[in-house]
């Protein structure tokens, strides 16, 4: 089977780069030495590779994962988002918004009978409806909102978990 290029934008990644890639997805603080001998490269070209996928914005960032049941924060709201109007200066006025709402933890932009979902961690009840009330309605452009509670979460991967 023939290896398609990689679409623009992308970078083509090899088995070494691939190995990197997993073993910061589960250990980032890994040593670089310890590193190249997980990946089964010497330290020189381990780093160059991990710098090559640094400056190529594969590898965004290191940091440290909570778990927000330990930390109080059990209570996931999913809210659809119906905006007023979708032309591109009012979804950039929103999307510059919701970016500074720190409860809100994901925001897509859907093709659905509504324009946004969001998901939105709080301690509990009462402070998810502050958040609703004082910020997610205010929002530039809101219509309306709907809310679905989570009762549990089953299933929670990122990319770390599927490379």
């Amino acid at each position: 089977m023939a290896v398609k290029p990689a679409p623009e934008g992308q970078i083509e990644l090899d088995s070494f780069d691939r190995k990197i890639l997993s073993v910061l997805a589960s250990d980032g603080r890994i040593a670089i030495t310890d590193l190249a001998q997980r990946i089964g490269l010497s330290k020189s070209p381990t780093q160059t590779r991990l710098r090559r996928l640094e400056r190529a914005g594969v590898i965004t960032g290191y940091k440290a994962l909570f778990d927000p049941i330990r930390l109080g924060l059990d209570h996931v709201a999913f809210v659809e988002v119906r905006l007023r109007e979708t032309r591109e200066k009012a979804l950039a006025e929103f999307n510059a918004a919701v970016a500074a709402i720190p409860e809100i933890e994901q925001v897509h932009l859907m093709a659905a009978n509504f324009d946004y979902l969001l998901k939105v961690r709080t301690q509990d009840m009462n402070d998810y409806r502050t958040v609703l009330a004082e910020r997610i309605s205010t929002l530039p452009h809101v219509s309306s909102t709907s809310t679905y509670v989570a009762m549990q979460a089953v299933k929670e991967t990122t990319l770390a978990d599927v490379i």
